[in-house]
């Protein structure tokens, strides 16, 4: 499972909008939930509520990875790492690397060449997006197999 912070509604129709544009052009699944995640590989049978707290964009990156191919920065505020330390302390999330707040916009196995063609494609597409701030409008347990690059498989729980 997964534990996602889910943007106010008219944040995650911009975000989604961005990343349909994107992925026709670059392909990959949708990213149908725009979503920082809080924490993953969750062994919980439900979601704590928690205070809403506000996010704010810091850059547009790209990642080695499937999952942090083309991805807003988000900023590391003390709101946010509070959401973190309530939801992950008591679980013992599995870390791998250091937490790296980020919302996802493009799944995929692309080139360095493509996803930098993708990160200017981000600017071209919404020119303020890096003026972005966002109530985190809820959070929510999604089950997330990271094995399917479809995406098909991941639900809501």
């Amino acid at each position: 499972y997964s534990v996602w912070a889910l943007p106010s509604p008219d944040a995650s129709d911009r975000l989604r909008s961005l990343a349909s544009a994107l992925r026709s052009e670059f392909g990959g699944p949708a990213i149908d939930v725009p979503h920082v995640s809080i924490c993953s590989d969750l062994r919980l049978p439900h979601a704590e509520a928690v205070e809403p707290c506000r996010s704010r964009v810091a850059g547009v990156e790209h990642g080695g990875s499937f999952y942090q191919c083309v991805y807003l920065l988000v900023d590391h505020t003390p709101e946010l790492f509070g959401v973190i330390d309530h939801c992950c302390g008591p679980f013992e999330c599995k870390r791998t690397t250091p937490y790296m707040p980020h919302l996802s916009l493009l799944y995929g196995d692309l080139t360095d060449e493509e996803k930098e063609k993708a990160k200017e494609k981000v600017k071209a597409l919404d020119p303020s997006i890096l003026d972005l701030s966002f109530e985190v409008a809820a959070l929510a347990l999604y089950k997330t197999d990271t094995e399917d690059k479809t995406l098909e498989s991941w639900e809501q729980i």
